[in-house]
């Protein structure tokens, strides 16, 4: 058979046609890559079948398309729609706390596929986080790509003069990064654009490994930027320009991006402003997507935009600078060839640019360039010889390179001829998705060679219709006998409803604790925080959950790296520890020490993640292995559905169990760090403590049988 694919791709506005680019932050060049990716795959004769998934979106304020479930796209590619969080339309940086669901939503997708997909290939940190998830959870190999990294937009940022407080309330830089690490852990393969985006940006990554990471420079689509005049062209364009330009014949600057602070168009503008040289030789051409009212726009963008007008009242630019304010996606190609025809230059005046595709759009339509002298232009310049690069945050040199860029004819035809031809020889599609295939292919095949991954059981009809997850060590420690007698009651009523328990003890001592409660039989054990699985009031032990978790775990060595971090963290009496769990004891209880020991198992590479409850408890376990990836294993190997689990949590570190399709109930005495959850819609808050909070939480859901 040919290869099955799957891209995640979840923020932004995705569709098969008209892409708006430039609507706002979130929709750019990844998106054009994406789908232009998807349609290559899609033409190649080794491929069968390649799906985009992203998120549903219902919302008036955007396309009705958004809200489509699916969308076929022909040739055995579509794109997918799937629920997550809020039915509106969010910015990328408030998506985070509904990326658990979209991550069980896509298993549920694959599982009832027929065949699994041959790889999942993640773009971004949010999808790069899902991704991760879900072939953590399958076991099916991950390909990366970021398109942009959270520390070198940290870095910029500090740079800039923003302060750390700043830029974690704008962008979520924190969990953006924390997303990096875990994807580049699990990932087969990291693609990059160039080489400075793995030898510079990746390598500040404590989990990311050189040798999983290969350059496949991205494709242009010939059919569409080309230097070929078409009919019709010259006419759009000059209507898109009228408005604007005084004298429109002259050679145009032409900047095509968004309006977004890391595109520098501010000073793009302010050079052009200062140059009496610029202003009579070239027109100011800014093409910053469509936008309608202004105040629909996110700050970032309103922001630049009056930036970009305060500049042209203040050097009186009126005539000179063109910024349409609505252009169709067929405009652009038009707009490159229409500056090419008149002698122009394509300007990237970005403080960063990982790679940038519209450098090889200009380029492929006839256009020379003039760009920044970071990440991708670098590649690009060197290979094709058609223009200069600059350093675009010093003004004077940007103001030089813009003047001398056009001033030799000779120079200018050759760039422009240079560019063509070396788009066309290294940078076509075909190029790109032959790179592509025949990488991911070998990379995730010798993955799958060196670490074979632990078949599931074939999923089996569940021993029950929905299943009660309690927490042994809180919500029933010390429970009021009239809340439990009638928990009691209520269970032993239902014979539908089986019941699990949650608990950070041994099996041992775990059952011990229940048999107290009098409580019906139950039907799984989910202990030692996650590290063990077991079924049957005998405790019969998952295997494959523990095969699976074992999987570059290295218990001693972790120890051993965390030893030097007494007395700030000690270790728990023998009986608390177990082979898959070392458990400790904060001195105080302060985020600091996680923060210590999070990046000590980052900076050795451990496959090993810390958690901490209780505020003074902290335990390590393998990176597989938790409470809430307990149950998704669970699920999977019953078949039950997550809207069928009902998980009850009360404890500081219970998050992320109420994360996902779970629903979820916090009762009455819980730690006040869950409150953080209240407007999620599938965590119920009862007013009652402990047993009677339980009963609260079933009946607002009716989960057992009246």
């Amino acid at each position: 058979m040919g290869f099955y694919l799957l891209h995640l791709h979840l923020h932004g506005l995705f569709r098969g046609r008209d892409l708006e680019l430039g609507r706002d932050a979130d929709t750019g060049g990844q998106t054009t890559y994406v789908l232009e990716l998807m349609r290559a795959l899609a033409a190649r004769p080794e491929v069968d079948r390649v799906e985009v998934l992203t998120r549903l979106i219902h919302d008036k304020r955007v396309s009705p398309d958004y809200a489509e479930p699916l969308e076929d796209l022909g040739g055995g590619a579509c794109i997918v729609r799937l629920p997550c969080g809020p039915r509106r339309y969010l910015r990328k940086e408030l998506l985070w706390p509904h990326l658990d669901e979209l991550a069980d939503a896509v298993v549920a997708h694959i599982a009832a596929q027929d065949r699994r997909p041959d790889w999942i290939h993640a773009h971004y940190a949010d999808a790069g986080y899902v991704g991760a998830l879900v072939s953590q959870r399958l076991g099916i190999p991950l390909v990366f790509t970021g398109h942009s990294l959270g520390r070198e937009k940290q870095r910029r940022l500090l740079a800039g003069g923003m302060t750390h407080d700043q830029i974690e309330h704008a962008y979520a830089i924190g969990r953006r990064i924390d997303a990096e690490e875990r994807t580049l852990a699990q990932a087969a393969l990291v693609i990059t654009s160039t080489q400075q985006e793995a030898q510079q940006q990746y390598s500040r990554y404590d989990r990311f490994i050189a040798s999983r990471a290969v350059v496949v420079p991205p494709g242009v689509d010939a059919r569409r930027f080309h230097p070929q005049q078409l009919p019709g062209e010259e006419q759009t364009v000059a209507e898109l320009m009228r408005p604007f330009l005084r004298d429109p014949a002259k050679p145009p600057l032409l900047c095509i991006c968004r309006a977004v602070r890391r595109k520098n168009v501010p000073a793009l503008v302010e050079a052009f402003g200062r140059s009496a040289l610029l202003q009579e030789r070239h027109n100011l051409v800014l093409v910053l997507g469509c936008r309608e009212d202004p105040r629909s726009m996110e700050k970032q963008q309103r922001d630049q935009f009056q930036q970009i007008f305060e500049l042209v009242d203040r050097f009186d630019l009126y005539g000179r600078v063109a910024y349409p304010k609505q252009h169709r996606g067929d405009d652009i190609p038009a707009i490159y060839r229409w500056a090419a025809r008149h002698g122009g230059v394509f300007v990237n005046p970005a403080l960063t640019e990982p790679f940038g595709l519209t450098l090889l759009e200009a380029a492929a339509c006839g256009l020379p360039l003039v760009a920044t002298d970071d990440g991708g232009p670098r590649d690009i310049l060197q290979r094709c010889a058609n223009g200069q690069l600059v350093d675009v945050t010093d003004l004077d040199d940007l103001q030089q390179a813009l003047e001398s860029a056009a001033a030799d004819s000779g120079r200018w035809r050759r760039w422009r001829d240079n560019g063509i031809e070396a788009v066309s020889r290294n940078f076509s599609w075909d190029a790109h998705v032959c790179a592509y295939l025949g990488q991911a292919q070998r990379r995730c095949q010798e993955l799958m060679e060196q670490r074979p991954q632990p078949v599931l059981p074939a999923s089996a009809a569940a021993p029950v219709q929905r299943l009660l997850l309690l927490d042994l060590d809180v919500c029933l420690d010390a429970p009021d006998p009239a809340g439990l007698q009638e928990l009691r009651r209520r269970l032993a009523a239902d014979a539908s409803c089986g019941i699990g328990m949650l608990s950070g003890r041994s099996f041992a001592s775990a059952s011990l604790r229940y048999h107290e409660l009098h409580l019906p039989p139950p039907q799984v054990w989910i202990l030692e925080a996650g590290a063990e699985i077991l079924y049957g009031p005998e405790g019969v032990p998952d295997l494959a959950w523990r095969d699976h978790i074992a999987q570059g775990w290295q218990r001693q060595a972790v120890e051993q790296a965390l030893a030097d971090l007494a007395p700030r963290l000690v270790l728990q009496p023998q009986v608390q520890q177990g082979p898959f769990k070392l458990s400790y004891t904060l001195k105080s209880p302060t985020a600091g020490v996680l923060e210590m020991v999070r990046q000590r198992l980052r900076q050795g590479r451990f496959e090993a993640r810390a958690h901490l409850f209780h505020h003074w408890f902290l335990d390590v376990l393998p990176l597989r292995a938790s409470k809430a990836e307990a149950i998704r294993h669970l699920s999977l190997c019953w078949g039950l559905p997550l809207e069928q689990v009902l998980v009850v949590a009360s404890q500081q570190g219970d998050g992320d169990l109420l994360n996902g399709r779970a629903l979820g109930v916090v009762v009455g005495d819980h730690d006040r760090s869950l409150d953080d959850l209240r407007r999620r819609s599938k965590v119920f808050f009862a007013s009652r403590r402990q047993a009677w909070g339980v009963l609260e939480g079933l009946d607002h859901y009716r989960f057992l049988r009246r």
